[in-house]
Parts: C-alpha cells; sequence; structure tokens
C-alpha cells in the first residue's frame, strides 16, 4: 500500500495498491478485484455472491471492471460493493489494465477454469455450415 488517509464516509481515499500487490490476492483466503480502479477485498463475500463463488474467484488478482458491468449489476449490488472497497489503484498502474484480448474472451485451453471450448466449436460448427450452404448457392 502507498499512502494512507482517513476520508469520512470513504476511509479507503488515499490508500493506493500497486498491481503488483493486488495480483497477489487472487485465492480463497485473499480475494480481490478491480472495479473502475478501486480496490475490492471480496474474501467474505465469495460464499454469498449470487452469481457464485467462482465468478469472483477467476476475477481474483484483476480488473474485473469489464464483467462486473456486462452482468448489469443492481443498484443494491453496487451500493453493497462499496463496502468491500479497501483503496484505489495507484495512478502509476492505471495504464497497466489491459483489455482482454480475442484469446482472454474466448478463454484460453491451457486454463481450464476459463476455457470456453464448446462455446467456440458451436460457433464453428454454425459459420461451417453457413458457410457450406452460401457455397452451394453459388
Amino acid at each position: 500500500m502507498v499512502g494512507s488517509s482517513e476520508a469520512g464516509d470513504e476511509p479507503w481515499r488515499g490508500r493506493y495498491y500497486r498491481l503488483e500487490e493486488v495480483q497477489k490476492h487472487n485465492n480463497s483466503q485473499s480475494t480481490w478485484i478491480i472495479l473502475h480502479h478501486r480496490i475490492y477485498d471480496v474474501t467474505k463475500f465469495l460464499d454469498e455472491h449470487p452469481g457464485g463463488e467462482e465468478v469472483l474467484r477467476e476475477q481474483a488478482g484483476g480488473d474485473a471492471t469489464e464483467n462486473f458491468e456486462d452482468v448489469g449489476h443492481s443498484t443494491d449490488a453496487r451500493t453493497m460493493s462499496e463496502t468491500f472497497i479497501v483503496g484505489e489503484l495507484h495512478p502509476d498502474d492505471r495504464g497497466k489494465l489491459q483489455k482482454p484480448t480475442f484469446m482472454v474472451q474466448l478463454g484460453d485451453p491451457s486454463n481450464s477454469s476459463n476455457y470456453r471450448g464448446p462455446d467456440v466449436s458451436f460457433l464453428h460448427v454454425r459459420v461451417s455450415a453457413l458457410l457450406r450452404s452460401n457455397a452451394r448457392r453459388d
């Protein structure tokens, strides 16, 4: 952690964590995620998460902003999430957060926890069938 201050209702304000530190919190004993450059310690929430523990564990130690927003969390969920904030990502590390690559979005076959092979295979079969049917018409 770099810096520290007490800021009224937001005691986490001014508490900066380096990305390297956040990345260490990627297990069930200590599960941190990044949402909009804020650091959340969701360890105690793993068992209560409506989407299941695995959803949070897959994002542990990294930026979960895009996935969080894609799900469309309710106002109540967003309000509750504020209770888990422990700090902010250090400004110097914010540029290090990368947008997911195409392979990460589809899943990495070497990492079975995020591999979505059957979905990709289904898509491949559908596209191939469409291409074959279009080729026959020509």
